[in-house]
């Protein structure tokens, strides 16, 4: 809804790539109620009075005017039940002016202001206007979820030396926090997942060379944002596999047409970036779609990837309207799934949805225990996540753990371009499964320890060796990356936990292991295979300054601490924007104009935001 009332209606600005803009963001509110007021046309007009733009107001008056160059502008707000204003507002490079005004009422009524609203609304290409009976029905259209994110904490190690969890690689999180910052509005708090942020971007780990499919790497170094602790970095990257030469793919895309999809963000985006997706399948690939609203339905049978034209004319028929069956469709693609199974092929249903699953013939309860089921039987489930106001981030991320499969979100066709394209086939071609990570630490060297992130994917320890525990797997070519921030076995900082054992010894000798701070240990299955093989890596304590870490320890570390900040983390000490900001830079390598680049123009989005908040 945000995104569609925001859309341009007259002539955009010119953005210079590489050039330094600004923005200028604020809410338009009622002077007697205080109220914000919709669907004011916000006039942008040079400082000789020549109009080059403009927005609408959202249903909360809010309005976001992006990529202005740098200098004076005259602001004009024109509201059908308020008096018209115009002033001026001054734009500095890569800030944000915030300009809130208030606005005299007009005498209207309300069934006339809705009228006169649609018929101005409608006037502007692509935009429409949602059935309502007042303006603050709108307000209550919003139905995003997230689940709640209880962040880990500090753990003694004397209590508790084993800390482990299963890899995640969705990184749904990041361009879903990208879309927020971009509408120049903070994230909530729980739709910040500091793992999935980290993981977004790629890292120059070595890749593996013997038979075990991946490698690890550390780096181990004092901690940015709390001095008195330190940081360790754990890396890992997958074998590189040629898609063309990878095994056959039974591809099954679950596509939701609901009246929600309708947004050109959702359902024509997903097209768009299918389109592309089709362009890289074989001969011997399979395709097939249902589609989803009222009711399920197969638009197109099993057909080889070789088929191209056939494929995406079907695609470009795909219209949204209805409401959600969402249970009903996924059974269906299990069913087109299973009988077109490949073996020892990627059998996979893409599931593609703004994640509104309201009218479904099964419980979510039902849904993730036949997804269960079906993953038992080598069918995996993927989820695209697509849209604003109603996105169903913590159930899809769900859905999609359970499925031995990735979640992701796509904002815009960069995003889909990423996805579905340059990352497509790592993801289809797994490597390794049920890949578990456990750590011990040495307690005459580190007295507590807390894991950055991975909330959702914590394990027990005895499920480490429990081969029918599931976990996360890892595709050809990604790479993993995790965090822990340490205190220090000399530290005095109390931490909070169980008292001191009184019978167990807890020290290990100052001998053999005397200078490894860690070990890590990894337990995977191949892909096809129902036993685990274990992997093992001790860490040495060789410590290192900050500065003289690599730039992908750096970049990585500027990433959680953003994250740390945009969750108003209680850990997060000294953290600020600035230093994110100045860290992120001097970690920029050969990707200056690349998605490091693009983090650093959110940072000081979101210091902007803060600042006003």
């Amino acid at each position: 809804m945000k995104t569609i009332l925001s859309l341009l209606f007259l002539i955009s600005s010119t953005v210079l790539f590489g050039q330094a803009m600004g923005w200028i963001k604020g809410t338009v509110t009622d002077a007697q109620t205080g109220e914000g007021v919709p669907f004011v046309k916000v006039k942008l007009l040079n400082a000789d009075s020549t109009l080059i733009g403009g927005v609408i107001s959202d249903v909360d008056g809010v309005y976001v005017l992006n990529a202005l160059n740098p200098g004076a502008y005259i602001l004009s707000f024109e509201s059908i039940e308020h008096k018209h204003l115009s002033l001026r507002a001054i734009v500095n490079s890569e800030k944000i002016t915030f300009q809130d005004v208030k606005l005299e009422k007009e005498v209207i009524e309300l069934e006339e202001v809705r009228v006169m609203a649609s018929r101005q609304i409608q006037k502007m290409p692509g935009v429409k206007l949602p059935s309502f009976q007042s303006v603050r029905d709108v307000k209550k259209m919003n139905t995003e979820s997230y689940s709640k994110i209880d962040e880990n904490t500090f753990i003694a190690v004397k209590s508790d030396p084993l800390s482990t969890f299963s890899i995640d690689v969705d990184r749904a999180s990041y361009s879903n926090v990208r879309r927020f910052l971009e509408e120049l509005t903070l994230p909530p708090i729980d739709a910040v997942r500091i793992e999935e942020m980290v993981n977004y971007f790629p890292y120059h780990y070595p890749a593996p060379s013997g038979d075990t499919p991946f490698t690890l790497q550390t780096e181990y170094t004092e901690c940015p944002w709390n001095t008195a602790h330190q940081l360790v970095k754990i890396g890992m990257h997958s074998q590189d596999i040629d898609a063309s030469k990878a095994a056959p793919n039974n591809l099954v895309f679950l596509i939701d047409v609901s009246g929600s999809m309708a947004s050109e963000d959702k359902l024509p985006l997903l097209k768009k970036g299918l389109y592309l997706l089709i362009d890289q399948l074989r001969e011997e690939d399979k395709v097939s779609i249902v589609v989803y609203a009222g009711a399920a339905g197969v638009v197109l049978t099993p057909t080889s990837g070789m088929m191209k034209d056939k494929i995406k004319a079907v695609i470009e028929k795909l219209e949204s309207g209805g409401s959600t069956a969402g249970g009903e469709g996924i059974e269906l693609a299990y069913s087109i799934a299973k009988s077109q199974f490949i073996t020892n092929g990627n059998n996979r249903i893409i599931l593609a949805t703004d994640g509104d699953f309201n009218v479904g013939v099964s419980s979510e309860g039902d849904l993730i225990r036949l997804i269960e089921e079906k993953r038992e039987q080598g069918i995996f489930l993927s989820v695209l996540g697509f849209g604003t106001g109603n996105l169903q981030d913590s159930k899809m991320e769900k859905l999609a753990d359970r499925g031995n499969g990735n979640y992701n979100y796509i904002d815009n066709m960069q995003e889909a371009k990423k996805v579905l394209v340059e990352e497509m086939g790592g993801t289809l071609i797994t490597v390794a499964k049920d890949v578990k990570l456990q750590v011990e630490f040495n307690p005459n060297l580190v007295k507590g320890y807390r894991l950055i992130g991975y909330e959702n994917r914590s394990l027990e320890d005895d499920e480490f060796n429990n081969d029918k525990v599931d976990a996360g797997d890892l595709g050809a070519g990604h790479t993993v990356t995790a965090f822990y921030e340490l205190i220090p076995a000399g530290s005095t900082e109390v931490l909070p936990g169980i008292d001191s054992l009184k019978y167990q010894s807890t020290n290990t000798p100052n001998g053999q292991y005397g200078n490894e701070i860690m070990t890590i240990k990894v337990r995977y299955k191949a892909p096809n295979g129902v036993v685990s093989k274990l992997f093992s890596l001790p860490v040495n304590a060789d410590i290192k300054p900050f500065n003289s870490t690599s730039a992908d320890m750096q970049f990585a570390a500027s990433v959680v601490e953003f994250g740390l900040l945009l969750r108003s983390s209680s850990f997060k000490g000294n953290a600020s924007f600035q230093h994110v900001i100045e860290t992120a830079q001097n970690a920029l390598g050969d990707e200056k104009n690349d998605y490091r680049a693009e983090f650093v123009r959110l940072v000081r989005i979101a210091e902007s935001l803060t600042n006003k908040r």
